[in-house]
């Protein structure tokens, strides 16, 4: 070993730098939000470069995925080239965007958008998946997992957020229910990589939306117009959405939003002290009311109150009787919530969201529509206006429903009483 050589890599990694490179020793699957210039595929690739001489596997073989071959090369390749060039007997292949070791391990770039089979047919020990919101969500189940599952190989997905309609957000929910993925948001306000002069500069020339999504990692903040959404950031920032058990010694109360034509939401709460707790939710369209009572009767809770829009009193034309009276004879009993103005009820419904927890799992679309659910931009007065109707319309006006008729009363904020009653005289007082 007298001949031996130490080759040092140009690489000094920050802190969250650290981080990354710690969650891939301890953890599988990892997911890494991170905002612009956090030196987050930098940090994948030196990782990758380690580990070609750290695993105990022989002819070690990664893979550096992007959504396309041109952003594979520009992203990754030089970082390659610059952190191996000092390493003897190391191979570059131009033409394959393939760097070989002298061990016999090997990195190779592959973009989405040439063939996502070339992919196939290999075995991974490490595969880096960068700017995952713009790669198809078949790619890593259908493709990546299978070549990682003889050797146990490692992934880590990393990406800035791109609105809630994508792999990396399915991603990111998915590692944050799971205790054995890792899942970490860096915030530039957080990481201190950028300078505050730098990130001044930023805020003057971007659009509030623009640099929430790109430097705070904000996944609402690519919806225009969203009304629940830096609410439920900060919810979730807090802690607030989590798993959730159901608590048998209070009532679970349902809060509905009834679709004649497309989708009918119900949401499922309790109410104990002034907090809230979403448990459970059901959405679904093309089924009748006599469905969705059979579906809430099965779920094993002890239900309180069955809160219900003012337009459950409509008349059904085919029987003449009301869906009111139509639960009525299936067994639920409605209170009617208050008819206000849709601007009233959001106002209330965003201060009840401020003392709410959600279920993660049971409660995952409601979390979404909350986060989807925005306003119109009204082109010739410049300003947003109502509400789109879209598919969180309904899911959203279900929140409404339960905030309109829930009051500030005693109901569910009293302590359970902890002694009997032992006064009571069977024939009255002496």
């Amino acid at each position: 070993m007298a001949n031996a050589k130490q080759i040092l890599i140009p690489y000094s990694p920050r802190q969250p730098q650290r981080e990354i490179h710690d969650a891939l020793e301890n953890f599988r699957f990892s997911v890494v939000i991170m905002h612009r210039r956090g030196g987050k595929s930098m940090a994948g690739i030196n990782h990758m470069i380690k580990y070609a001489f750290t695993h105990t596997m022989p002819n070690i073989r990664m893979a550096y995925v992007a959504p396309t071959f041109r952003q594979a090369k520009s992203i990754a390749w030089d970082y390659i080239k610059q952190f191996t060039k000092e390493i003897p007997g190391i191979k570059y292949n131009e033409t394959e965007l393939r760097c070989d070791f002298p061990n016999g391990a090997r990195i190779t770039l592959y973009g989405i958008d040439a063939n996502p089979d070339a992919l196939r047919g290999n075995y991974y020990d490490l595969v880096v998946m960068d700017e995952v919101q713009l790669i198809d969500e078949e790619v890593f189940p259908k493709v990546i997992l299978p070549a990682l599952s003889d050797r146990k190989g490692k992934c880590l997905f990393i990406g800035t957020p791109l609105s809630t309609r994508n792999y990396l957000y399915d991603l990111y929910k998915k590692a944050n229910a799971d205790p054995a993925w890792y899942c970490k948001v860096f915030k530039a306000s957080e990481t201190g990589i950028i300078d505050e002069f730098e990130l001044n500069q930023l805020r003057k020339n971007m659009t509030e939306e623009e640099y929430r999504q790109e430097f705070e990692c904000d996944f609402s903040a690519s919806i225009s117009g969203t009304i629940y959404g830096k609410i439920i950031d900060k919810l979730d920032a807090q802690g607030n959405i989590t798993n959730i058990s159901y608590d048998p010694g209070y009532p679970v109360h349902t809060a509905w939003d009834i679709g004649y034509s497309d989708s009918t939401s119900i949401i499922f709460f309790q109410e104990i002290g002034r907090q809230i707790y979403f448990i459970d939710s059901l959405v679904q369209s093309g089924e009748g009311l006599p469905y969705f009572i059979k579906d809430i009767k099965n779920r094993e809770y002890v239900y309180g109150e069955h809160f219900a829009p003012h337009d459950i009193e409509q008349h059904d034309f085919s029987n003449g009787m009301t869906r009111r009276e139509v639960a009525y004879q299936l067994g639920i009993r409605f209170k009617v919530a208050p008819k206000l103005s849709v601007e009233e009820g959001i106002h209330m419904t965003s201060m009840l969201l401020s003392r709410s927890y959600f279920d993660q799992k049971q409660c995952e679309i409601v979390i979404d529509a909350l986060r989807h659910y925005h306003r119109k931009w009204n082109v010739n007065n410049k300003l947003f206006s109502k509400p789109v109707h879209d598919w969180s319309s309904h899911i959203c006006d279900s929140l409404r429903v339960a905030a309109v008729s829930l009051t500030e009363g005693t109901k569910g904020k009293q302590a359970p009483q902890l002694k009997a009653e032992n006064n009571y005289q069977v024939f009255g007082a002496n």
